[in-house]
C-alpha cells in the first residue's frame, strides 16, 4: 500500500509540473479545462469573475461567447 501511495504522489507532481510547463495554469488555478457539464462550467464562471472582477452574469455571457476559461479572461483583461 505504502508504494502505491508513493507511486501516485510522483505521478501527480510530474502531472501539476507538466500542466504548469504547458501553460494550463492561471495564478493557482487550471484554466485549460473540459467544460464538459454544469459544474465545471459554473467553476470556470466563478474562475473568471475572481480573476476580472466583473460580475456572475457577464462572466458565463463571456464563457459562453469565447468558449474557453482563458479565452475569456485574456479578452476581458484586454479590453
Amino acid at each position: 500500500m505504502k508504494a502505491g501511495t508513493a507511486q501516485k504522489m510522483v505521478l501527480n507532481m510530474i502531472s501539476t509540473t507538466v500542466m504548469i510547463k504547458l501553460g494550463h495554469i492561471k495564478g493557482n488555478k487550471m484554466v485549460d479545462m473540459q467544460l464538459s457539464n454544469d459544474k465545471l462550467v459554473d467553476r470556470g464562471t466563478r474562475m473568471i469573475m475572481e480573476q476580472t472582477g466583473i460580475n456572475y452574469e457577464n462572466a458565463q455571457n463571456a464563457l459562453k461567447e469565447y468558449g474557453s476559461v482563458r479565452s475569456a479572461i485574456n479578452h476581458i483583461d484586454n479590453c
